[in-house]
């Protein structure tokens, strides 16, 4: 008798440090390993950020819009947010009727490590019609390490996209906060609720 309780004791203690090992696998995409705390890494030290006149320049020069239309923009995302440690300069294509989806490519910059090549892709459903192709300018903030981008950042946007329209909106993951800026050609109108996953590589899938 005690020995078949040690036997079912020892096969259950087995069973609960075998199941949340398997939970934490699905819980991780193939594309998004488990990030260190920034302060943890070796050579964590803060990231030196950019300035409003800096993101004004390149913003207006990259779209092709005039610096008070970069500003205007730029003004209200410091005013919320600060200094970004970190932008994306890329384009991409969107599409919705009620359920959308959204793909993109562009060079990730931050002050002390290489640019990068960056991938994004997502789904959206909501209230929303239309398709747009865009130049997208997104700033990064509290993006220590050019890796923490790889995840998926949920956000809720209205948009209004007329044509040579800019539209702002916020995506948020855990302490990383992305504000991409849109200038697009196409008609989009309504809002939606979704989420953009960011890789290394380009997915055909959005989820």
């Amino acid at each position: 008798m005690d020995r078949r309780i040690l036997m079912t004791s020892g096969l259950a203690l087995g069973a609960a440090q075998l199941v949340p090992g398997l939970a934490r696998g699905q819980d991780q995409g193939h594309d998004q390993p488990p990030m260190p705390a920034p302060e943890n890494h070796p050579d964590y030290h803060p990231q030196p950020t950019y300035r409003e006149e800096e993101i004004v320049h390149d913003v207006s020069d990259f779209m092709g819009v005039t610096a008070e239309a970069a500003g205007a923009a730029v003004e209200r995302i410091f005013r919320d947010n600060g200094r970004p440690t970190g932008y994306i300069a890329g384009t991409e294509t969107a599409g919705a009727i009620v359920a959308g989806l959204r793909y993109g490519r562009g060079l990730l910059y931050m002050k002390e490590f290489p640019r990068q090549t960056v991938y994004w892709q997502g789904p959206s459903v909501g209230w929303d019609f239309g398709g747009n192709a865009a130049r997208v300018f997104t700033l990064c903030y509290n993006l220590q390490f050019p890796d923490m981008i790889y995840r998926r950042f949920p956000g809720v946007e209205g948009t209004a996209y007329l044509i040579a329209g800019l539209g702002v909106n916020y995506q948020r993951a855990e302490d990383i906060t992305l504000a991409p800026i849109r200038a697009g050609l196409g008609l989009r109108l309504g809002a939606n609720v979704g989420y953009l996953s960011y890789s290394r590589s380009r997915h055909i899938s959005p989820f």
